[in-house]
């Protein structure tokens, strides 16, 4: 309801309101300053020798002034180091087979590289007596809990194949002519 009635005041006389707005004389900017003119420093003379003439007694203070500095010692951080690495990391080569070609040579000992990942998730579906946690986590660097977490929430896809009688076709239709 309220919003009826302020749409009401604000389109009220709105033709009426703009005309007077727009015939009102623009007000005219304040005079500047004679100084803050960029073309009054130039045009002027006095200025520019001014800023050009040598003065001498400056000229023999400026020719006394001798600076010596010398930089701080450099202060090490303590906490800034954390984002560092404080020791060469261990690699080792990765078990690929033919897939070498699709991934990294090296990963650091206690991580796997994606194409590792997939190729021993497949190994232990296929044969789980074979490739247990232990043995993953041995051929690999890996830790046990690491592993058995590995093993537990990721399972690689399965590929199902259904016989072409079970399939359903899709039936092809004709689409409609427009006339």
């Amino acid at each position: 309801m309220g919003g009826r009635v302020t749409r009401v005041f604000r389109n009220f006389n709105v033709e009426n309101r703009a005309r007077r707005e727009i015939s009102k004389e623009k007000p005219t900017p304040a005079p500047r300053h004679p100084t803050a003119r960029p073309d009054a420093m130039a045009d002027n003379p006095e200025i520019k020798e001014e800023v050009l003439r040598k003065d001498d007694r400056f000229l023999t203070l400026l020719k006394d002034v001798y600076v010596e500095s010398r930089d701080p010692p450099v202060r090490v951080k303590d906490g800034g180091g954390e984002h560092l690495p404080c020791k060469q990391e261990e690699k080792r080569l990765t078990k690929l087979g033919h897939l070498e070609a699709l991934d990294v040579k090296k990963v650091p000992i206690g991580k796997i590289s994606i194409v590792e990942a997939l190729t021993l998730l497949n190994n232990h579906k296929l044969q789980p007596q074979i490739w247990t946690a232990e043995k993953i986590a041995a051929e690999y660097s890996l830790e046990l809990k690491e592993v058995n977490s590995l093993l537990e929430f990721f399972i690689p896809f399965t590929v199902q194949k259904f016989p072409k009688e079970t399939k359903k076709a899709i039936k092809s239709h004709k689409p409609k002519q427009l006339t």
